[in-house]
């Protein structure tokens, strides 16, 4: 799910947004992955917002998980003329921000090694990163020029 106005919408988990033309995406990360992928020929971009690391099969596939959210990121890109060879990935999130999500499950840390794994596959070179760690962040992506801004939560 998106909100916010025409040209600065807002990524809630488990949305994504790639389209032709300018735009400011907005999201706000704790444990979920936030992959900001620009293609610097065509000067375009997209962003997703995931949730889980790896959707196991059961119910449909969704963007909530990043071996999905990835995937169709790249394709909503490739459907508007952008080309992998072109495309740089910045990436953000996975933290524990929650100090019993630490544990066991290690959402964020899982949540990284999949982002990792998945654009490693796919060719696409990660040109920046802020990952980890147990600040929330706030991403302000352009998809005009690729600009990043970066805001971290004051630590609790």
């Amino acid at each position: 799910m998106q909100t916010g106005n025409e040209n600065r919408p807002f990524l809630l988990p488990g949305a994504l947004f790639a389209k032709n033309g300018d735009y400011v995406i907005t999201t706000v990360l704790g444990s979920c992955i936030a992959v900001c992928l620009w293609d610097q020929a065509l000067k375009r971009g997209g962003m997703n917002h995931y949730k889980l690391p790896l959707w196991n099969g059961d119910g449909l596939p969704s963007p909530k998980f990043g071996n999905i959210a990835i995937e169709k990121l790249i394709e909503q890109m490739l459907s508007f003329g952008c080309q992998k060879r072109n495309m740089k990935a910045k990436v953000f999130g996975g933290a524990a921000v929650i100090k019993s999500a630490s544990g066991l499950l290690n959402v964020g840390e899982r949540n990284i090694e999949v982002c990792k794994d998945l654009l490693a596959r796919e060719r696409i070179p990660i040109a920046a990163s802020d990952v980890g760690g147990e600040q929330s962040r706030k991403i302000l992506f352009n998809t005009a020029d690729g600009a990043i801004l970066m805001k971290k939560a004051k630590p609790q």
